[in-house]
């Protein structure tokens, strides 16, 4: 499957940005879909998961109540709404798919990936 994110873009501390995560290639519905996030010069961390029905969401305690995770199958995309942004959460934002039911938090489960969107808040 091919991932393709956007939706970043500069806003101010307190706003508000959704990311989109289009798929094609494969049956979207087939995979569980993360949200993964890399800071300049951090390491690549977990944001948010959902499973392939969207039955299931899980979140990173630094976004949970800020952040929500969603999808429609309909239209092979996935979605990250952030709101309350903080200046810590710049980082370029990555959308990747995966199998299976386990270790949704972990980057290295995930098979495919896209090219990630640059999200930056100002203070």
């Amino acid at each position: 499957v091919q991932l393709q994110a956007s939706g970043g873009g500069l806003v101010q501390a307190g706003g508000s940005l959704r990311l989109s995560c289009a798929a094609s290639g494969r049956t979207f519905n087939d995979y569980n879909i993360g949200w993964f996030r890399q800071a300049p010069g951090k390491e690549r961390e977990f944001v948010a998961a959902i499973t392939w029905s969207g039955g299931r969401t899980y979140y990173a305690d630094s976004v949970k109540g800020r952040f929500t995770i969603s999808r429609v199958n309909a239209k092979n995309t996935s979605y990250l709404q952030m709101n309350s942004l903080k200046p810590e959460d710049t980082a370029v934002y990555y959308c990747a798919a995966k199998t299976g039911y386990y270790y949704f938090t972990e980057s290295r489960e995930y098979d495919y990936w896209g090219q990630g969107t640059l999200v930056t808040v100002s203070s």
